[in-house]
This record gives C-alpha cells, structure tokens and sequence, in this order.
C-alpha cells in the first residue's frame, strides 16, 4: 500500500473551513481498513477519485476482490476527505445490504454537498441501511495518520480548533440524519389504518 504524504494528509483530510484553509484543491480519498473476527486487520489502503470512478466505487470493486468468506464476520472502517455524493451512497447501500456478514463504518471528515437535498438523502439512506456514519474526530484523525500516513515516526501534529470544527460538522450531519428519523416516523403514522380506508386512501393503496 502506498502511504499517503504528510503535507497530502493536513491538505486533504483537513476540517478547516474553506475560508481559513489555503487555497488548494480539495479532492476526495478513501482510506479503509478490514478487520477479522479476532480484530486483526486483514487488509487496508487508500483510494482516491479518478475521473470516472470515484473513490467509494473502486473501494467496492476491491473488497469485491478480497470475497470474504460469508461464514465470518467482517468489520470494515472508512476515512473519507467527504461524504459520500449521492450516487456513490446508493452505491455503497446496494453493497452491505447484499452483505450481511459485513459492517460499515464510514467516518468523514467533511461534509459534500451538505445543504443539497440529494445528498442528505444519500447520508439518509447510508444510516438507514446499516452504515454507521459519523464525523472524524481526533481519535480518527489520529488512527488515520498513524495507519495510513508516511509520517516517519512522527505524532498526529492536529491543527487549530480542530475539535471545534469537528463537533460543528458532527452537529450538522446529527441535524440531517434527525430530520431522516422523524420522516420515517411521520410515514409509520402515515401508514396507519384506523377504521374503513376512504376511497382516496384505497386508490393511493393499489399503486
């Protein structure tokens, strides 16, 4: 696996806001891990966009490649620069839910898109089939550096206010994944059948 470069790392996995960051281009890398059923780790790297295949995909594509044995169970841990865009989170749910002996836990360290309704839906459906999603902190950053980063010996340098931007994300994404609960909630009320159904009810019934 080649570890990513120091300078890529602060650059990329970076929570700043945009306005505090110096200017760069900020892509997307996918750093995961797959642990066995005694907590080694089995397999890990790291993924970035290409111009057709975004990261999440070819992260697919390589656990495909591993065909983890279906009468174990494996615990899989991703660091992403972003969150998922909407259509690589479909992609991602059409994974694990065919995959049962597979968990997901995706940690991002900012959020794409996040005022965009698509893209809450993609974050939506991602926590609603079974993939733990969460910001990174610093104990991720931290892991982060340490497992996939050619830092040479060196200590998780972090950087200013690091843990407040994390914890202003972490709120904004708690705020799109509540909003996703009280829809399911709303639908359950919706979907009772209290007495006779009246006409209207029938028709919308036999779509």
């Amino acid at each position: 696996m080649n570890l990513l470069k120091e300078n890529i790392f602060i650059q990329q996995f970076g929570n700043q806001p945009r306005v505090l960051a110096p200017y760069y281009l900020r892509k997307t890398y996918l750093c995961y891990q797959v642990k066995g059923p005694d907590d080694s780790i089995l397999d890990k790297g790291c993924f970035q966009n290409k111009k057709k295949r975004h990261a999440e995909i070819r992260f697919i594509d390589k656990i495909n490649s591993l065909n983890p044995d279906q009468n174990q169970c494996y615990r899989i841990i991703c660091y992403v620069t972003w969150s998922p865009c909407h259509n690589c989170a479909k992609e991602l749910v059409d994974f694990i839910s065919n995959r049962h002996h597979l968990s997901l836990q995706l940690f991002a360290s900012r959020l794409y898109f996040h005022w965009v309704r698509c893209y809450q839906r993609g974050l939506q459906r991602l926590q609603a089939k079974r993939v733990s999603v969460a910001v990174m902190k610093g104990p991720e950053f931290k892991d982060c550096w340490e497992k996939f980063v050619d830092h040479q010996g060196r200590s998780f340098p972090s950087w200013e206010k690091l843990e407040q931007y994390s914890e202003s994300i972490s709120r904004r994404l708690s705020r799109i994944l509540r909003f996703a609960n009280q829809n399911n909630l709303e639908d359950s009320f919706r979907d009772l059948r209290l007495g006779s159904p009246s006409p209207s009810s029938s028709r919308s019934d036999s779509r």
